[in-house]
């Protein structure tokens, strides 16, 4: 596109689709990705069917079975639409990333999540907003470019994936890896009135802590795991405190933190615990190292247990997310995103950083 092209041209073409791009959005909202389970390869299926009457032609990359299982989910396909614009090398290639699965609805409905009702011009369902809001958007953005704009160089790729929940390894992570794309520029589903071009890493981490069980009438005769995994857990929020004492100088990001959002553990009221689990998740700033965050995480959690006699630990690394940083090749991008988003909300979006971690950086990282 250059700088003559008409803007007015594009937003009436999209406000002239508007009900086709709506109950495009209504088709995929009516088709659960609840993850876990996972299994998301019917909605991929049916968005490349609803893709190709619009003359997309769509690749369909499956997941191996069995890599997807053992990664705790039950069936990925991921899509990619390539639209090229000129003959290769012409100019760069932007992919546009959104994702399907979306985490369970939870309680407290007044719509059918699955639904896609609308009401007072609002759509009730799960990811109308987050992510299945973005195939859509992206869809008739690229059929308005080509439809008004038509472009004659670079190229735009629609990457559909469904592992943003579980950390993006069998999304984007696994196209990337089987090198069955390398886009130039990135543009992934958006969540704020702000560009954001940076965001924290994340730990996950289980810790399972071991003690002897025994009957409650004879205590000394066991080993109470409960208490060993209290005092290692008081010994990791002394760490999350110091920690929180770190600032991030980058714009949108605050200081680290750590979190321990599940455990599970015991037998019965009347049993002295013999085995307690916990799982954390540590956000890391950009300015951090990862290697050295978990090693100081490892080493207070095996010197608290060793305070403890009789209790032993096991850590298992459930997901590292590196953080991403602002890259300058990535400028152009971000400035056409501000400029007419300036535009359009008659303030421009700041460039920030977030405190999520996102897909995004596993583009970023290729």
């Amino acid at each position: 596109m250059t700088a003559t092209t008409d803007y007015s041209a594009l937003d009436a073409w999209i406000d002239q689709h508007f009900d086709e791009e709506v109950a495009f959005l209504q088709a995929l909202v009516r088709v659960p990705t609840d993850t876990p389970p996972g299994n998301n390869a019917p909605h991929a299926e049916r968005t490349a069917e609803l893709l190709a009457p619009m003359g997309f032609e769509v690749e369909r990359h499956a997941v191996p079975q069995a890599e997807v299982q053992a990664y705790g989910m039950q069936s990925i396909t991921n899509l990619i639409v390539r639209r090229p614009y000129g003959p290769a090398g012409s100019g760069r290639t932007v992919a546009l990333n959104a994702h399907g699965d979306v985490v369970p609805p939870g309680e407290g409905w007044t719509h059918d999540p699955y639904g896609a009702e609308i009401v007072d011009g609002k759509m009730y369902g799960r990811a109308t907003a987050v992510s299945k809001g973005d195939f859509a958007s992206f869809t008739f953005a690229v059929r308005a470019l080509e439809a008004v704009a038509r472009p004659t160089q670079g190229a735009v790729e629609l990457h559909f994936t469904y592992d943003e929940e579980f950390g993006g390894l069998l999304g984007p992570g696994w196209l990337l890896k089987h090198d069955l794309t390398r886009p130039d520029l990135l543009l992934a589903a958006g969540f704020s009135y702000e560009v954001v071009t940076a965001h924290n890493g994340c730990l996950q981490m289980e810790v399972t802590v071991h003690g002897k069980m025994a009957h409650a009438a004879v205590p000394d005769t066991g080993v109470d795991a409960l208490q060993g995994a209290v005092h290692i857990l008081n010994a990791l929020y002394a760490l999350n405190t110091e920690n929180r004492k770190l600032r991030s100088k980058v714009a949108g990001i605050t200081h680290p933190y750590l979190n321990v959002g599940r455990i599970e553990g015991g037998t019965n009221t009347n049993v002295v615990p013999g085995k307690v689990t916990f799982k954390l998740d540590r956000r890391m700033i950009p300015e951090e190292n990862v290697a050295e965050v978990e090693a100081a995480i490892r080493a207070c959690i095996a010197t608290a247990a060793g305070e403890c006699p009789g209790i032993t630990v096991d850590i298992r690394r459930l997901l590292l997310a590196h953080a991403m940083t602002p890259l300058a090749g990535n400028l152009p991008l971000v400035e056409a995103l501000q400029k007419h988003a300036g535009e359009v909300f008659g303030q421009v979006p700041p460039a920030v950083g977030t405190p999520l971690y996102t897909d995004v950086r596993l583009y970023a990282e290729q």
